[in-house]
C-alpha cells in the first residue's frame, strides 16, 4: 500500500525568490476572483510566521487569517499592507 504525506507549500517557501515566483504564478493563474492570490498570500504568511506578519501589517492575527481565507474578501488596502509586511511589492507589466 502506498502512503502519501500531506504536502504543505509553506514548508518550501524558504527564499525570497521562491516566494516571489510562487506569488507571480498565482497572479498569472488566478481565475479573476482572487482566491488563488489569497491562498498564496496565506501560504507565504504561514511560511514567514502569521503572527509576525499580522503585527507588521497592523492587523489582528485572526483578522489576517479571515482576510486570507478561501471565503475572505479583504480590502485592497489590506492586501497591500500584507504584501509590504511580507517584503513584497505589486508590479504591473504589459502583456
Amino acid at each position: 500500500m502506498t502512503q502519501f504525506n500531506d504536502f504543505d507549500i509553506a514548508e518550501h517557501l524558504t527564499s525570497p525568490q521562491d516566494i516571489a515566483g510562487y506569488l507571480e504564478a498565482s497572479f498569472e493563474e488566478d481565475a479573476g476572483d482572487g482566491l488563488l492570490i489569497r491562498s498564496a498570500l496565506n501560504n507565504i504568511a504561514r511560511a514567514q510566521g502569521m503572527t509576525q506578519i499580522a503585527r507588521d501589517a497592523g492587523l489582528g492575527r485572526e483578522s489576517l487569517y479571515k482576510a486570507l481565507s478561501s471565503t475572505g474578501n479583504p480590502e485592497f488596502a489590506t492586501i497591500m499592507k500584507v504584501m509590504k509586511a511580507l517584503g513584497l511589492r505589486l508590479r504591473a507589466t504589459a502583456i
